[in-house]
């Protein structure tokens, strides 16, 4: 097999594993599990699978001094990226199909353009100026604007049908989720600098959104009671396949064409593939509503305008030759939508962690 085809491949199974999240949190909520412990069980499972691969490389100590060092940004910004991002998720599962999830879920590539303004960038620039504001990509934009018409097509129907109140809730929730994934792990990025791993550092947000998910087991046994054993499977099944398996196949296909902008820009392309097999695990195992016309017409426009950034983001920069911009680029479409990316400044520490 080449190197392209094991890429596409790996990409495409990555996928696979991310829809995990979205049809399994649909089928905790049909079931009658409570968001709360869809979303807290996750991370509560996810912490001793980050923490023995580090404890096992002698890594774990370094994000724990960080943390010791500055608790400030780590406790406010692992609240924002992990719990302002799953609890709204989770909450959002229980108003429509698995697939209308995943593609609303989208909109965090048009987050991660609108947030771009809020961080600078090091280094010179013809200006003189040794830093300088991101700028806002208009040209993503556009693309941007289709996934937004694709998203309110695929709410037409909730809307038509008299549910307008209930739609707009959920667009809220998605929305909610879509900038604060973005913006935690940004400013995460910048905080962390090149200090730790990206496994590091998702490590110490997962232990610094803690309290969250721990505050949130307590209300859940008040309120709605533990979780059935059903529930408790499902989300540890979310944890290893979105959390680990997902993402390392993820990092394992953009490593393998990462110094080829074309070839890595179809290679992240491949994350529209968690759209199709959300619909398709939720049609085929959990018998979830199949789109309407309106749908079909809006995971189209979805599809395309995640399709559409990332080629855009093939094209190499004025002046750079062949190579444009890796998997750690600010740019990097796929990483904005699952905040797998590094900065400038992590990219070495990253690929340390591959």
């Amino acid at each position: 097999m080449g190197t392209m085809m094991k890429a596409l491949s790996l990409g495409l199974l990555a996928s696979f594993f991310f829809a995990f999240t979205f049809i399994l949190n649909r089928e905790m909520n049909l079931a009658g599990g409570s968001w709360i412990w869809s979303a807290s069980l996750r991370y509560i499972f996810m912490l001793p699978l980050l923490a023995a691969p580090l404890a096992l490389r002698g890594e774990l100590a370094a994000p724990i001094k960080d943390i010791g060092r500055s608790p400030g940004p780590w406790l406010l910004w692992s609240l924002v990226g992990f719990g302002l991002f799953y609890a709204p998720l989770c909450m959002a599962a229980g108003s429509g199909p698995s697939w209308l999830v995943a593609a609303s879920w989208q909109l965090t590539i048009v987050a991660g353009a609108l947030l771009t303004p809020l961080f600078r960038v090091d280094g010179a620039h013809p200006a003189g100026e040794g830093r300088r504001r991101h700028r806002v990509p208009l040209r993503a934009l556009s693309f941007s604007l289709v996934i937004l018409a694709g998203i309110a097509f695929l709410n037409v129907p909730a809307g038509g049908a008299g549910g307008l109140a209930g739609s707009l809730v959920f667009v809220l929730l998605v929305l909610v989720a879509a900038f604060a994934y973005p913006l935690g792990n940004r400013k995460m990025m910048q905080h962390c600098g090149e200090r730790l791993t990206t496994l590091q550092r998702v490590f110490g947000m997962t232990l610094c959104s803690m309290p969250l998910w721990l505050v949130l087991a307590v209300a859940g046994l008040a309120t709605v009671g533990p979780p059935t054993r059903s529930q408790a499977l499902q989300s540890l099944i979310v944890a290893l396949s979105s959390g680990l398996v997902a993402t390392l196949l993820f990092f394992g296909a953009t490593r393998l064409v990462r110094h080829d902008m074309p070839r890595l820009a179809a290679v992240e392309s491949t994350q529209a593939g968690e759209v199709l097999f959300a619909l398709l695990g939720g049609v085929l195992v959990f018998r979830d509503a199949l789109p309407d016309a309106w749908g079909w017409l809006g995971l189209a426009l979805v599809v395309a305008g995640m399709l559409g950034n990332s080629l855009l983001h093939a094209r190499p920069p004025r002046g750079g030759g062949g190579r444009g911009r890796s998997l750690s680029s600010p740019g990097s479409a796929a990483g904005r939508a699952w905040g797998l990316s590094s900065g400038p400044r992590e990219a070495r520490s990253t690929r340390r962690t591959r």
